[in-house]
């Protein structure tokens, strides 16, 4: 019988230079972005990974863990990719939306995570809520030094700029629409007014 989504066995140690592990996690990605957390299937990510199932769950405890694993990651590339820049939150929004139009499949995987795991323990990692405090820091300490407008939470700068930079990422069905009925049906204006809304919200420091 194949070890559950949370098998109590202890999980293999990261080793330096492990392929087979960096293989799990790559076919892991690909397959929990189009299939969910609920629907991917460990043998699925074992064949394409050149393993076996036993190895991948030598390696993670389940399914849960596995995808943990991978959702940590990518917040780590994503912030790594788009740098948060408190003075310019426009220029921040536009990077976070060549992010996700380059990477469609990296906004899917991180969306299954919040629909399929909300209010559990797996949805909240430590790592991505550290990003996340760290980047609520930058914006107090830029308020502070008045290069933002005091008066917001800098936790609701933080959500509003990341709806509106990932609006068309998130809703790939007016992304549709756009390319048939805007008056601009490119990919430039859309985030032209990405940047835009975020300059008006939030001005870039003088």
């Amino acid at each position: 019988m194949s070890p559950s989504r949370d098998s109590g066995q202890p999980a293999a140690p990261a080793l330096a230079g492990d392929t087979t592990r960096e293989r799990i996690l790559t076919a892991a990605m690909e397959e929990f972005a189009r299939h969910g957390i609920a629907g991917a299937r460990v043998d699925r990510i074992a064949k394409l990974a050149r393993t076996s199932k036993e190895r991948v769950y030598a390696y993670f405890r389940g399914k849960d863990a596995l995808y943990a694993d991978v959702a940590a990651r990518e917040h780590a590339v994503i912030a790594e990719a788009t740098q948060l820049d408190p003075s310019d939150l426009p220029g921040y929004a536009g990077r976070l939306f060549d992010y996700f139009v380059a990477r469609p499949d990296h906004h899917r995987l991180i969306t299954w995570g919040r629909l399929e795991l909300l209010g559990t323990t797996a949805a909240a990692d430590e790592h991505s809520q550290a990003l996340i405090a760290r980047k609520i820091d930058q914006l107090r300490q830029a308020q502070q030094a008045g290069q933002l407008d005091p008066a917001w939470d800098p936790a609701d700068i933080l959500a509003l700029v990341n709806q509106i930079a990932t609006t068309w990422a998130a809703q790939p069905e007016l992304s549709e629409a756009a390319a048939a009925h805007a008056v601009d049906p490119t990919t430039a204006a859309r985030r032209a007014a990405v940047v835009t809304a975020v300059e008006r919200l939030f001005p870039r420091a003088r």
